[in-house]
């Protein structure tokens, strides 16, 4: 049952209302979020925001689905008040630790501010919802409208809040292309540098964009620190230079990068994953040598290129010769199997029922599909190195399997002309170094298992048990 309140009450109330308002919209400005760490107490108190703040969704959440069902049940119509209630109190706590978290911590940025004046537009606007939701006459016809308002001020904000803990793409990197060309989104802009082709932005920034950004970009700045720009790292933050060029000892940002996982001032914070040892490198190598944003290129450095995966070739059609490839595999014991559907895919050469029964023989009575095979899984079979010049004439092999075999590399010279041939295992064959000196020289050769061979390398020997 509602209890209304009349008279000097319902006065008081909206007095203490509107000094509640003006208390929350003067809050930012008598205690500025200038980037300064504070107490330590705010910080601890501050850290409980994460956890609090989905207590105010869900409840305003609940309040428009009580509003509805309370048409048939009016018992769930008072209900509402109850939820709105404790939604006005939880949006205060979630605000209250917000602030401490933002100030304590001495956290600022664009997105900070936008996630913080959502936050106190927000629980104002709840607040007017109660008062709303209890008055009388003409007052009580703008409820429902405050009310969706509050739900759509309550998305807005929730997702600059996503935004500074996951990164301003987190809900739309991988919104489909229709809903990202609807919003706008589809045409977005690559980041703009001065010198597109230096190692600052081919390698470092990267890196940075990658780990260290969310916390220090243009959403949110801790410890006055950007990242962002060459500009903003080269400018520091409050605790002076991150950077000192030639001096990496000298350099906080490195300092912070290397110190233990544990330590209280390792970087990355909040249980990120520390930056990989070659990333290290680079940033020392950079600094050494003059942290520029100009030069291309690093002494003592090599970034290798990323491999760039290219459309596989279709294999002919062979749907006529499909009686024929069945009855073929057949007799000589082993499968060839569609890789999918689209017979342009081509086929995979299957031996495992045949086994030792499966030779050098038989491998070339399969000769006249060789056009048509993409993968030879001939792995514990009876092959030997004659194998190398049947295996010469499939001009879509990808990959082949000849673990277990007794080929010695003899003859291997004749894989050198398959341009498609990506994958190699060897494994527990006597090939030698000599004998896969040859395959150096194919640039798509990017899988090559040699182990238990005397062509393993030494490195990777010791490390066997």
């Amino acid at each position: 049952m509602m209890i209304r309140v009349k008279g000097q009450g319902i006065k008081l109330i909206w007095v203490a209302s509107l000094v509640v308002s003006v208390s929350l919209l003067l809050l930012p400005f008598v205690f500025r979020l200038d980037g300064k760490t504070h107490a330590d107490w705010q910080q601890f108190l501050g850290r409980f925001h994460p956890l609090v703040v989905h207590l105010p969704i869900g409840l305003i959440l609940l309040v428009p689905l009580l509003e509805v069902a309370g048409r048939a049940r009016p018992a769930l119509h008072e209900a509402a008040v109850f939820v709105l209630s404790l939604s006005l109190l939880s949006c205060l706590l979630a605000l209250t630790l917000g602030y401490l978290l933002a100030y304590g911590s001495g956290e600022a940025g664009a997105g900070v501010s936008r996630h913080m004046w959502g936050a106190i537009a927000l629980t104002i606007g709840v607040l007017g919802c109660v008062l709303l939701r209890g008055a009388s006459g003409g007052l009580r016809g703008f409820y429902p409208y405050l009310l969706a308002g509050v739900l759509l001020l309550l998305a807005w904000t929730a997702h600059q809040g996503g935004s500074l803990t996951h990164g301003d793409k987190y809900l739309t990197e991988y919104l489909p292309q229709p809903l990202k060309r609807l919003g706008g989104m589809g045409t977005v802009q690559a980041k703009a540098f001065d010198f597109p082709d230096s190692f600052y932005a081919r390698h470092l920034y990267p890196v940075f964009d990658a780990n260290c950004v969310v916390c220090h970009g243009e959403q949110k700045v801790k410890g006055g620190l950007r990242l962002d720009t060459y500009d903003r790292l080269m400018r520091g933050g409050k605790e002076g230079a991150v950077i000192i060029p030639g001096k990496p000892d000298r350099s906080i940002l490195l300092e912070r990068i290397t110190l233990p996982t544990d330590h209280k001032k390792f970087m990355p914070s909040e249980g990120k994953p520390p930056l990989k040892p070659e990333e290290i490198t680079w940033i020392r190598a950079w600094i050494l040598q003059g942290a520029s944003q100009e030069v291309k290129s690093l002494a003592g450095i090599d970034v290798p290129e990323p491999f760039k995966e290219e459309p596989l070739p279709q294999v002919g059609d062979y749907s006529k010769m499909m009686g024929e490839i069945s009855q073929t595999a057949k007799a000589a014991g082993v499968t060839l199997v569609p890789v999918s559907r689209n017979l342009g895919d081509g086929l995979i050469l299957n031996t495992v029922d045949a086994g030792q029964k499966f030779g050098d023989a038989q491998l070339a009575g399969l000769v006249r599909f060789a056009p048509y095979i993409v993968e030879a899984e001939l792995g514990r079979t009876a092959v030997t190195d004659g194998c190398f010049a049947t295996l010469g004439k499939f001009p879509h092999l990808r990959a082949i399997h000849l673990e277990g075999t007794a080929v010695t590399g003899t003859g291997l010279t004749a894989l050198a002309q398959l341009p498609q041939l990506s994958y190699l295992n060897l494994s527990g064959t006597q090939v030698t170094q000599a004998a896969i000196a040859p395959l150096t020289s194919m640039k798509n050769l990017r899988h090559l298992y040699l182990y238990n061979t005397p062509a393993q390398p030494a490195s990777v020997a010791r490390q066997e048990p």
